[in-house]
């Protein structure tokens, strides 16, 4: 077994880039308020690194930590100092049974989304930082021709600044069993998980399951597939509410060719109505994506798939064309041959802990023509707190145009439009209705292999059902960016 554990390591590379990140930012309205706007000059730098494993076929990581220090002069002078982090990693320990997956990202997230939407450099009167992380040992056993089985342990959590929402550690496991090769058209699986949520602060609660799938392939593009199962739930909820039970859901798969699929289904859980929606299709120039999904979630679960995720087409050392899809990075797999194709936007949400049924529809279209690359997103996330009643909605379409002027410098504009609805707080006994509405133009160059720099100019404004939520803010940064 030592052996096996050290194989992957011996045969690893790793590529180490630091970095080092300078901007300023004048901002005429700092702490985004209807009135007695205050001014501020904002310098910011940020040391940090990127690390990547290359060259191995059973280990691939990466990593990017930065450290930002924020000086702000103006009104309210006042300085900060915040960490950001994104590592992911999978690694196969034994060849085709033992493998371990983890991820572990610090950022600076909304506290309120109902406060000041600006970020943590321009102001962190409303942000509070956030960590996740997750690893997960796991092994998989093809069992001849008959089925393939597995079995997943997961420790995961999230941490929270100065209490802004309950710090949870979750312990989870899930086994299946799916059909083999053996079966060529009739598909069945079997699958069972668990998992123990432990809340500082709050109630601890529990998610269980069990289910049995069964699929038929009717035409080599076209399926159809059915699941029924039984959850068994402990979590806070009024008197009389369904939190466990029975549930199913029926399906259909199209695959009319290898750059198109799209998977549908509906069924009936214990909150309600239940659908899922996977949807892909690629030419050469346009890449889209649609999905929706709605399940039972908490804070930890929900931050773990609420972040941006991006595509990427590479070009390999023989000429090849590969579509890298949902990188989560934004820095792209290789450090060249690679230009962005769209991706899947973040979702827009704040920290709330408790149980809450979550509704979220996301889709993306990206195409380039020329020098121009344009991308289109959507995102539709609901959240509906069981014990509470506090229902929160966001909707964001965004639209990002880059322009390449040159090999050295490149144009972007950015027009964003976002609808927030909350329904009535204890903090807030009226119900907010927002719309915020973002501009961005800017331009950046390449002065050298190591050394580039951006001019950004953003307009942001907000109208809301509450006047004294209304607020606008013009900002310009000049930013600049060493590579070692």
């Amino acid at each position: 077994m030592a052996l096996a554990w050290a194989v992957p390591a011996q045969a690893l590379d790793w590529r180490f880039e630091p970095a080092l990140d300078a901007s300023a930012t004048f901002t005429d309205n700092a702490g985004n308020t209807a009135s007695n706007k205050d001014e501020a000059m904002i310098l910011r730098v940020a040391p940090g690194f990127t690390l990547r494993s290359e060259k191995s076929p059973r280990v691939e990581a990466g990593m990017h930590y930065g450290l930002s220090g924020v000086k702000r002069f103006g009104d309210e002078q006042s300085d900060d100092l915040f960490h950001t982090l994104n590592a992911s990693g999978k690694a196969e320990l034994v060849e085709d049974f033992l493998f371990v997956e983890g991820n572990a990202r610090v950022s600076q997230e909304l506290i309120d989304l109902l406060g000041s939407q600006a970020d943590a450099t321009t102001s962190s009167s409303n942000r509070a930082t956030v960590g996740t992380y997750s690893l997960s040992p796991y092994v998989m056993k093809r069992l001849g021709t008959f089925a393939n089985a597995s079995a997943r342990y997961t420790a995961s959590g999230a941490i929270f600044e100065n209490n802004v929402a309950s710090t949870q550690r979750v312990n989870s496991f899930a086994a299946g069993l799916a059909s083999g090769t053996r079966f060529a058209d009739f598909t069945w699986a079997l699958d069972y998980s668990i998992r123990d949520a432990r809340n500082r602060n709050n109630i601890d609660t529990r998610f269980e399951r069990a289910g049995l799938t069964l699929g038929h392939t009717l035409t080599r593009k076209f399926r159809v597939f059915g699941t029924v199962g039984e959850e068994w739930n402990d979590y806070p909820a009024p008197p009389g509410t369904d939190i466990d039970g029975p549930f199913y859901s029926m399906g259909v798969g199209w695959s009319p060719s290898r750059r198109t699929s799209i998977e549908a289904s509906a069924g009936e859980r214990s909150y309600g109505r239940s659908y899922g929606l996977t949807a892909r299709h690629r030419t050469r120039t346009t890449n889209w994506n649609l999905s929706y999904a709605d399940d039972v979630s908490d804070m930890a679960q929900f931050l773990q798939a609420s972040g941006t995720v991006y595509n990427y087409l590479c070009v390999g050392a023989d000429g090849s064309l590969s579509l890298i899809e949902n990188w989560p990075y934004a820095f792209p797999p290789a450090t060249s041959g690679c230009i962005a194709f769209g991706g899947t936007p973040g979702l827009l949400f704040d920290l709330r802990s408790g149980v809450f049924v979550a509704r979220t529809l996301r889709g993306s279209v990206g195409w380039t023509l020329g020098k121009v690359t344009h991308t289109l997103g959507y995102s539709d996330s609901r959240r509906d707190y069981v014990a509470s009643g506090i229902e929160d909605r966001t909707r964001v379409l965004g639209l990002t145009t880059t322009y390449r002027m040159s090999r050295q410098t490149t144009a972007n504009a950015g027009l964003t439009l976002t609808r927030t609805q909350v329904s009535p707080t204890p903090l807030s006994p009226v119900a907010r209705d927002d719309d915020l509405f973002s501009l961005s133009l800017g331009v950046s160059h390449r002065f050298a292999e190591d050394l580039s720099g951006a001019l950004t100019f953003r307009h942001t404004q907000r109208d809301s059902n509450v006047a004294t939520a209304d607020y606008d803010e013009n900002s310009l940064t000049a930013s600049v960016s060493l590579r070692f």
